[in-house]
């Protein structure tokens, strides 16, 4: 029998899991032909979300969990998942039922056919707001335009991946992950499937905008050097026309004399070229800074233990 591994990772979800695992033994009991894991991956949970999965764990063999050392980020726990899971294919559900696991016969159905990664597209998205919704079309949008790789627009990690395109996630290591880009990046034979997505079923969201502004970044300097070219391609109009300026600025003082005018203009043109100035080096302090990160060789992740077992 093929095994399915259904990858969840956890933090602070202590009143979602129930519902989640309710969920789950509903849908896998229409399936009984494949054999299952739950693989949670407790993202250093400050509430009793590990001492649940615990519980489920000596109950139903089928649960495993990876508890990491601390909290180190959605991305990275991802990751840590992709080096646990024991399926032929996998499927990455969030813990707080927005992604609704009813997709998941019809993921299977499409992965039998030969699909490496099957991946779900919202088609709404309840429960936030227009502001979010509006930032995150705007931002894929533009990632899309930026990088040679095919960003999906509206699509999350909920999808299937088949031990293929595991196999090749697992060898990604960097520290400054951006999943969503690395799906797209392996390539593999894709197959789009549209789903409404709803509202959390419990909790609250872990996301703030200043935690999507960072993930935000680190997909723009993980998959293209744009904003780099950019600036190269400004820094040289502004030379070019700074360049004719001075010209006339010349050709003005030998024609007419050099009176001390102009300070405002002056002053205009020195504060702008300085912005300019700052904004880039502000955007090569960034690649810089990724690229001091991932010289530094660090593991990505420790883990405190695997199923009860320390490691």
């Amino acid at each position: 029998m093929k095994e399915i591994s259904i990858l969840i990772p956890a933090y602070n979800e202590q009143e979602s899991i129930p519902f989640l695992y309710t969920k789950l033994i509903e849908v896998t009991k229409s399936l009984p032909q494949y054999e299952w894991e739950f693989l949670f991956v407790n993202d250093g949970s400050k509430d009793d979300t590990l001492s649940l999965i615990e519980k489920l764990r000596q109950n139903d063999s089928r649960v495993n969990y990876v508890d990491l050392s601390r909290n180190f980020g959605k991305e990275v726990a991802m990751l840590a998942g992709f080096d646990y899971v024991s399926g032929d294919c996998m499927i990455i559900l969030d813990a707080d039922l927005q992604d609704p696991p009813t997709l998941i016969p019809e993921m299977i159905k499409y992965w039998e056919e030969g699909y490496i990664d099957v991946y779900a597209k919202r088609r709404s998205r309840s429960g936030e707001s227009f502001l979010k919704k509006w930032t995150s079309n705007v931002y894929y949008k533009l990632l899309q335009k930026t990088t040679r790789i095919p960003i999906q627009i509206d699509t999350g990690d909920f999808r299937l991946i088949d031990r293929q395109g595991i196999e090749a996630l697992k060898k990604l290591r960097e520290s400054q992950r951006y999943t969503k880009g690395m799906y797209s990046w392996i390539g593999f034979k894709k197959k789009e499937i549209l789903f409404d997505r709803d509202a959390r079923i419990a909790g609250t969201t872990k996301w703030n905008y200043l935690k999507l502004i960072g993930l935000a970044i680190d997909g723009i300097t993980s998959f293209t050097v744009i904003p780099l070219r950019v600036a190269t391609l400004i820094g040289v109009i502004i030379s070019m026309l700074s360049f004719c300026y001075m010209i006339f600025i010349v050709i003005k003082a030998m024609l007419y004399g050099d009176p001390v005018e102009g300070y405002p203009s002056l002053m205009a043109v020195i504060l702008f070229v300085g912005g300019i100035q700052l904004l880039f080096l502000g955007i090569i302090g960034e690649y810089l800074g990724r690229i001091f990160n991932e010289t530094k060789n660090r593991p990505t992740y420790f883990i405190s233990s695997y199923n009860g077992s320390k490691c």
